[in-house]
């Protein structure tokens, strides 16, 4: 069973940056396409970017486009999400999500493992 765990989110100021991380337990990290979602309160939860299994190919939300950047590590089994110019908008609990496939899918169903969130606020 894999397990995930997220860790870096925080309070910033719009302008601000964080950089979000996710360490996987397990053998498989490497052989699968990982992403990072978001939820915030009164909606559903959401793909903000995607990565498949070598880090070779990227999804990103219009949204966050040009702001985020997501990175796979395969020596050291983490995700990676470095988020730039935030803004209020992006506060959100953010998840870790990993499947059991090479590529990539933006689809919430299509994921297996999930991490516990870790909570991102904006301050304007």
């Amino acid at each position: 069973q894999v397990q995930l765990v997220e860790s870096g989110g925080g309070l910033v100021q719009a302008g601000g940056s964080l950089r979000l991380s996710c360490a996987a337990s397990g053998r498989t990290f490497s052989r699968s396409a990982m992403g990072w979602f978001r939820q915030a309160p009164g909606k559903e939860r959401a793909v903000v970017t995607a990565i498949n299994w070598s880090g070779g190919s990227t999804y990103y939300a219009d949204s966050v486009k040009g702001r985020f950047t997501i990175s796979k590590d395969n020596a050291k089994n983490t995700l990676y999400l470095q988020m730039d110019s935030l803004k209020p908008e992006d506060t959100a609990v953010y998840y870790c999500a990993g499947r059991r496939d090479l590529d990539i899918t933006i689809r919430t169903t299509d994921y297996d493992y999930w991490g516990q969130g870790t909570q991102v606020s904006v301050s304007s």
